[in-house]
């Protein structure tokens, strides 16, 4: 069943994997991811891949850095003064939460801590990584 746009209402389970085989994310088990095709919800590439699948169909599916979350921007690297940075986050991998002067919210790694300095990285936390999905369709309407 399509919508008068011609696009269906799809509801999906998936599991995330990196090339490690670590497991990023997943579904299974829970509440089923709900996106309408063309609605820009889940990746585009992911999605083009998954357009002629219907209900109960199984994919999996690879996306290279630039289909994904794209390449690891060095510019997006800034260090900070180490007072700036609450106590508790002081240790590299810790996430933070900015805000610019327009209001959006947006992640931090802690990438490093340089004895007065911490670098700050605000590339996506999948840049870089080529993305595994297993993908079920669950249903296509």
């Amino acid at each position: 069943m399509t919508d008068s746009n011609g696009t269906r209402l799809m509801s999906i389970e998936y599991t995330l994997t990196l090339d490690d085989g670590k497991t990023v994310d997943t579904n299974v088990g829970g509440e089923p991811l709900i996106y309408r095709e063309g609605g820009e919800q889940i990746l585009p590439a992911l999605e083009a891949k998954l357009l002629d699948l219907g209900e109960g169909q199984t994919r999996k599916v690879s996306l290279a850095p630039d289909e994904g979350y794209g390449a690891v921007d060095p510019d997006k690297f800034h260090e900070v003064e180490i007072d700036v940075i609450p106590d508790e986050a002081r240790e590299v991998g810790m996430m933070l939460v900015s805000e610019d002067e327009q209001g959006r919210r947006f992640p931090l790694r802690v990438a490093e801590v340089k004895g007065d300095m911490v670098v700050l990285d605000a590339n996506h936390p999948l840049a870089g990584e080529t993305l595994h999905f297993e993908i079920k369709v669950l249903s296509a309407q």
